[in-house]
């Protein structure tokens, strides 16, 4: 083996190296959620002016947005780009601020955890639901916020343990 080179995911957590995959999973689901936002969005417009308009299309566009927006705030939870307001704990001492960086951590794992529970429960209570145009359950739209909401806290569990190892605070 060459000396300080390490295999990808040699020395690191398993829950850090999951969070990666769960990752990059998620950014290639989001670029493809993107194209075929535009796909739909396209083919409504030519759909509307040309022939008839599609009945199903601005619903699924709007389902996709959600998934989209939340899928892209789980993938900016793993790459820490979240907007933030640092000029106070940049003047913390290290340890300070690393405490600060987990507390905020475990508060966004609180508040993911209450979207994911909260999301079963509308799955469970608007199961018999369907949607307007395309006629499947609200079950599948609700399901994006446990699905999320899990992703998210993984991402953020993973970044405490980054925390505590010195990677980033």
């Amino acid at each position: 083996m060459n000396a300080g080179i390490e295999p990808e995911g040699a020395s690191r957590p398993l829950l850090q190296v999951f969070s990666d995959k769960v990752n990059r999973a998620s950014e290639v689901f989001l670029f493809l959620l993107m194209l075929l936002m535009i796909g739909v969005t396209t083919a409504q417009v030519f759909f509307r002016f040309f022939f008839e308009a599609l009945t199903w299309s601005e619903e699924l566009s709007c389902f996709l947005l959600v998934l989209a927006s939340l899928l892209g705030a789980a993938v900016a939870f793993k790459r820490g780009t979240h907007i933030a307001v640092t000029f106070l704990t940049q003047k913390l001492p290290d340890g300070a601020r690393k405490g600060a960086a987990v507390l905020v951590n475990l508060l966004g794992i609180l508040f993911f955890g209450i979207v994911a529970v909260y999301g079963v429960v509308l799955m469970k209570t608007e199961a018999g639901q369907t949607t307007p145009a395309m006629m499947i359950s609200m079950a599948w739209v609700y399901a994006i916020y446990p699905v999320l909401g899990a992703v998210i806290i993984l991402h953020l569990a993973a970044g405490i343990g980054e925390i505590l190892k010195g990677g980033r605070s």
